[in-house]
């Protein structure tokens, strides 16, 4: 059978599985906790903050070292659950994930703290490729699939803006490590009740798991994101430069190897179509301005406007029921109109809603960030959950845990690149701030590092002094919200100006057009 054959074979024939709706459930809980670990530390930061006092540049570490970790083993962990079995790389990756939980929620320092969060994005990397795989191969009518990838979708995307609520309730009774220990219970329900429910599937004839590959894709993707985030928090350096060179030496070296293997780890020739390579872009860009916006709306809400966790938390929801609202929905609205409609409209819906976001100042009021935030959830859940479905119908199934791994990829390192890019403009703009001229030495250098430093720093002074200083620090953390918040926005209003001509002729089907 061509290559050809084999993309476009109908395969809403097949024989339905009897339990794949409660199959679907397990896979949405897993996906559910993974989405909320992204962002629930937003809420977390303050506290976090005032117990291990970390430097700025560790608390940005802190915030994005998961992403980062997880997009670069992501195309691993998807070619390795491929290999070995899609079920049993969940099943373990699920186990680890909830012992590791327990190591960060009981960190001591900054440096402990990055590596448990590092440890715990190796063990997400396992689950996200492993559920959407599972999905293309329990439902192989299109039109179910595409049902199910929406509430998969949508849970996803919800999952990241629910993350500022559950963080916000238990930061409300418990200290920070709560946000953590709640991954515990949960990966136990996801691990006895999978056993049961899952079925098992793999690639047999997916060939040897090349280490070199993994290795290259890591070290690349952290190299050139890590290059991102220090040249926009403090400039082009000789570390910076060597970190840009290195990544992207190996990813060019992991993109030219994948073309030589006959097993390889990611099929390269994927992105010559265009509809595929479009798919993933819109796909990474929207999570890039929904993580973006939320991790840092949760400081603004807290530490600029003084609410509480759990009301800052619920401020958030909005994007919650955006998303949840148009990721169900979204697979039919492009199948009646078309996939790029509904994919550029998302993106040009998010970039609008981050354009609101300049308007912002410190007495806003809720009603402009509701409305924001709401809109930001729409046009997340109409274009991440298209892309989705288009990335994952473009192979046949035995491929599925690379092309998920695709997906996931874009998805995790939208994540990171929304909290390290974005979130660089932002402390690079608050780090000009000028305190007042009687605060000097350590305190002065703690208020610098970051918003929560400078509420920390406050408590050491006189109450005029205090009040002056941290006024400062907010006045100056707004600005750089705002600054981010106009660069995403053009950010996203280009990407979807270039999804209309990308995605262009191409429809949710089981195979793609050729």
């Amino acid at each position: 059978m061509s290559r050809t054959e084999q993309l476009n074979r109908p395969t809403g024939t097949e024989e339905k599985s009897p339990g794949r709706w409660l199959a679907l459930s397990v896979l949405v809980l897993a996906v559910l906790l993974v989405a909320v670990d992204a962002t629930v530390l937003g809420l977390a930061t303050p506290s976090l903050s005032e117990d291990l006092k970390p430097s700025g540049s560790q608390l940005l570490w802190i915030g994005d070292i998961y992403s980062f970790v997880i997009a670069g083993l992501l195309v691993s962990m998807g070619s390795l659950g491929d290999r070995i079995g899609r079920k049993k790389l969940l099943l373990v990756g699920a186990t680890a994930f909830g012992a590791v939980s327990v190591l960060t929620a009981y960190a001591t320092s900054p440096e402990m703290m990055i590596v448990a969060r590092a440890l715990l994005g190796v063990a997400g990397a396992t689950l996200m490729p492993s559920t959407l795989a599972l999905i293309r191969n329990i439902f192989h009518d299109p039109k179910e699939r595409s049902l199910a990838i929406g509430i998969w979708g949508a849970t996803a995307s919800a999952g990241a803006a629910v993350g500022p609520v559950v963080g916000g309730a238990l930061l409300q009774h418990f200290y920070w490590g709560s946000v953590f220990l709640i991954n515990l219970p949960v990966m136990i329900v996801l691990v006895v009740v999978g056993i049961k429910l899952l079925p098992e599937s793999k690639n047999p004839v997916a060939g040897p798991w090349d280490l070199i590959s993994v290795v290259l894709s890591l070290v690349g993707i952290i190299g050139v994101v890590y290059a991102v985030k220090e040249v926009a928090t403090h400039g082009l350096s000789g570390e910076v430069w060597a970190a840009a060179v290195l990544g992207a030496g190996a990813l060019y070296t992991f993109v030219r190897r994948q073309f030589t293997l006959p097993a390889p780890l990611l099929d390269m020739r994927l992105f010559k179509h265009r509809g595929f390579s479009g798919a993933v872009l819109a796909d990474l860009l929207t999570v890039f301005g929904l993580s973006g916006l939320v991790f840092f709306l949760s400081q603004f809400l807290q530490l600029v406007q003084g609410r509480q966790p759990l009301e800052a938390g619920l401020a958030e929801l909005p994007a919650a029921i955006g998303a949840v609202a148009t990721g169900l929905l979204a697979g039919r609205y492009a199948r009646r109109y078309s996939v790029r409609s509904i994919v550029s409209g998302g993106l040009a819906a998010i970039g609008l809603a981050l354009g609101v976001i300049t308007l912002v100042h410190k007495e806003s009021g809720y009603p402009l960030l509701g409305a924001a935030l709401l809109v930001v959830g729409l046009g997340a859940g109409f274009s991440f959950t298209v892309t989705a479905d288009v990335i994952l119908s473009s192979v046949p199934k035995e491929q599925a845990g690379s092309a998920s791994a695709v997906s996931e990829t874009a998805y995790e390192l939208g994540a990171a690149l929304g909290i390290a890019l974005l979130g660089s403009i932002v402390t690079g703009v608050y780090q000009g701030f000028t305190a007042p001229g009687s605060v000097a030495g350590p305190v002065a250098d703690a208020a610098h590092e970051s918003l929560g430093g400078a509420v920390e720093a406050a408590r050491a002074l006189d109450p005029q002094t205090a009040g002056q200083m941290v006024g400062a620090a907010q006045e100056a953390f707004v600005d750089g919200l705002r600054l981010a918040s106009g660069v995403g926005a053009a950010v996203l209003l280009a990407t979807a100006v270039a999804a209309w001509f990308l995605l262009k002729g191409q429809r949710l089907q089981d195979g793609i057009e050729h």
